[in-house]
């Protein structure tokens, strides 16, 4: 188990057996898919402010079925464009979700993930809406690690899971790359009972994942390509995609 209080581990261990569960079928197939031979290939996106403008008709009409979209980051910054691209998305007919991206240097994580749900980064059984992610990575401005422990940042992530988990009843998602993931959290295995993973790795395959995931759900296998922004894949069908959006 994660390192974090009590109270934290009685309430994960109560939710245990229905999220295990959702994690299994969520998380299916072989890891080294590759998209260009993957059958049926549920391709999507991710996108940010750097994609202001965004034709979702064209998007979808390209094969994409969900897209992630960047809401905040830390709690002073929100996507001035996110309202536009979620709606955008939606009335596409794609299932979108929204992210998070993570600055541990600037305040706790419990604050971050309600900052996060509070612009944008909830989630509802409507069959429409991905459980939001944490965009967990190098730190673009300073030491890559944002200056924490290896134990302070599992923590650091536990409370922004915990806390987004109490707001939404869901598990975020978790973005990452597996070398960043062992090097700033030693390679902590205990997110991957409940947190659907969403690994990033350009190239033919995923490559190692981070200790304790079997499998990924989604994976971020280029910066660019057929769709604006980042282009992922999801690891199983379009229904499973689609029990996402209404567990």
């Amino acid at each position: 188990m994660r390192c974090c209080s009590a109270a934290l581990l009685t309430r994960r261990g109560a939710a245990l057996a229905v999220g295990c569960g959702l994690v299994a079928a969520l998380a299916t197939g072989p890891v080294g898919v590759n998209p260009a031979a993957a059958q049926p290939v549920v391709l999507g996106l991710d996108v940010s402010d750097f994609q202001p403008s965004i034709n979702w008709s064209a998007v979808a009409s390209a094969g994409a079925q969900f897209a992630y979209i960047k809401a905040t980051q830390g709690t002073n910054i929100v996507n001035a464009d996110f309202a536009s691209q979620y709606d955008g998305a939606y009335q596409a007919g794609l299932i979108r979700g929204a992210y998070h991206f993570a600055q541990p240097n600037e305040s706790s994580g419990a604050a971050q993930a309600s900052y996060f749900v509070a612009n944008g980064g909830g989630w509802s059984a409507d069959g429409h809406t991905l459980p939001g992610a944490l965009d967990i990575e190098a730190n673009p401005y300073g030491p890559e690690c944002y200056g924490l422990s290896q134990s302070a940042m599992v923590s650091w992530i536990a409370s922004f899971d915990d806390t987004y988990q109490g707001l939404t009843t869901v598990w975020p998602v978790i973005y990452t790359a597996a070398d960043w993931w062992a090097t700033c959290t030693g390679n902590y295995s205990g997110f991957a009972d409940l947190d659907p993973l969403w690994i990033t790795n350009a190239g033919a395959t995923p490559g190692t994942l981070p200790a304790g995931w079997s499998t990924y759900t989604f994976w971020q296998y280029a910066s660019d390509g057929t769709f604006p922004g980042d282009q992922d894949l999801f690891n199983g069908s379009s229904s499973q995609l689609l029990q996402i959006a209404l567990a």
